[in-house]
């Protein structure tokens, strides 16, 4: 006879947090089925420990500045062995920590769930009954189809290899990518970038894109665009990456390919057909409250719904979302309109909402104000390699609709932004508002 519960969450991740917190207040009876290590990918093997090295990256970027500041130093030399070891132990109590709190919340279940019916899953040889079933089980690197594709390695291998390569090649030029490259390359590890597509990051706005991509090639990182890879092989105890570029049949030697071509929703293994779930093989459909649009039992949220940025805070606020619709019935929808994200390149890259192009696709009439802020007196003074700010201000109704920063804390800096756009703060009354200076802070209101 099938264990019965109100909630099955499938995955031990923010999403699966958020929904269980929800969902405990209220009284339901839970289940959590995790395959790997609870807390997920952002803690465990993603955003927590990456900061780690990018930490190490900014230490590097600031002794390359220290002569402009009148500072003699030597020549650095990091230890990526010691840096390893130092990431993994700052993040070795995450999974125990977050499987005591989900042991808390309900019954825990340890392996890889399947449906085996719309009310059902099955996990290792044991069914499962829920009124209600979560899909909350992240995402998984994109597969690539390169011939050769076995030899790359992902993002989990970069967090855990404890030998820094000498030549490394990355597939894709998208948030991974660029992230690690810049902690590679700072290190003195020589980087390539192979990327499909015309530029960079293709989603975020081309003006910081290009900025971003100056400062990468700056510190040495090669960029190719509009490549095509073709083949992946192993020679003489290296990694040969044949492809082509602008007309040209060229290769490419490594210690490392790092598969950089970003990650999809991890559900391919859990048979969805059977629980009567419309999918694509990738996406699973949803409605506004995200429920599945097959099967009213089931909900998405996190990294598993394609459809949202796979951010960690958008995972936890979408948990949530799936668990008020869960107790109170279907009511709540998520609002993407203002989401503020940072792309942690050395200096950073942040961003919240429209890109110039969007905002013309809408129709909006904006005023658009760009700067070059390595001349200004806060950036001379900090001596920053790269300092870029574009605002969209529509001017209709003196509200900012998007802005996108590089350098210049770029990552703090964007939350004044997204908050006056969030709460109605018109662009006058941010630009009339009190900062301490000098700071970076009080450069804001210069921006637009």
């Amino acid at each position: 006879m099938a264990d019965k519960y109100d909630v099955i969450i499938l995955g031990g991740g923010n999403a699966g947090f958020g929904v269980s917190a929800i969902a405990q207040d209220a009284g339901k009876k839970l289940a959590f089925v995790e395959e790997w290590d609870f807390g997920g990918t952002c803690p465990n093997r993603g955003c927590t420990p990456k900061k780690f090295l990018v930490a190490a990256a900014h230490a590097l970027h600031e002794i390359e500045l220290a002569s402009a500041h009148c500072i003699t130093v030597g020549k650095p030399k990091l230890d990526w062995a010691g840096l390893i070891q130092r990431t993994k132990s700052m993040v070795s109590g995450v999974p125990g920590g977050m499987a005591g709190l989900a042991e808390k919340r309900g019954d825990v279940f340890r392996g890889s769930a399947k449906f085996v019916s719309p009310n059902s899953i099955e996990v290792n040889g044991q069914v499962l009954e829920g009124e209600n079933i979560v899909i909350a089980t992240g995402s998984t690197p994109r597969p690539l189809p390169i011939v050769g594709a076995e030899h790359m390695i992902t993002s989990n291998e970069v967090l855990s290899e404890e030998s820094q390569p000498d030549e490394i090649v990355f597939i894709g030029g998208g948030v991974i990518a660029m992230e690690f490259s810049h902690v590679y390359a700072r290190a003195g590890t020589k980087v390539t970038i192979l990327e499909v597509m015309p530029r960079l990051l293709p989603r975020v706005e081309e003006g910081a894109v290009a900025a971003v991509q100056t400062e990468s090639e700056r510190i040495g990182i090669t960029v190719k665009t509009s490549v095509q890879v073709k083949e992946i092989t192993k020679q003489n105890g290296k990694l040969c990456v044949a492809y082509e570029h602008e007309g040209q049949a060229l290769t490419l030697s490594a210690d490392r390919v790092v598969n950089g071509a970003g990650r999809i929703a991890n559900v391919e293994s859990l048979d969805l057909t059977a629980g009567n779930v419309k999918h694509d093989r990738i996406a699973v459909e949803v409605d506004e409250f995200l429920r599945s649009t097959s099967n009213p039992s089931v909900w998405v949220c996190g990294d598993a719904l394609v459809t949202s940025p796979q951010l960690s805070p958008i995972a936890t606020y979408e948990g949530r979302i799936v668990g008020q619709n869960i107790v109170n019935g279907p009511s709540a929808t998520p609002d993407y309109s203002v989401i503020p994200s940072g792309i942690y390149t050395v200096p950073a890259l942040s961003t919240v909402g429209l890109t110039e192009e969007e905002a013309k696709q809408k129709g909006l009439n904006v005023n658009v104000t760009v700067n070059d802020m390595t001349g200004w007196f806060s950036g001379k003074t900090y001596a920053e390699s790269v300092a870029y700010a574009k605002v969209l201000v529509d001017e209709g109704n003196d509200r900012i609709v998007g802005a996108h920063m590089v350098g210049h804390q770029a990552e703090d800096l964007i939350h004044y932004f997204a908050m006056a756009m969030r709460h109605g703060i018109s662009a006058s009354k941010l630009k009339d508002d009190m900062f301490a200076f000098p700071t970076f802070s009080s450069d804001l209101k210069n921006m637009f």
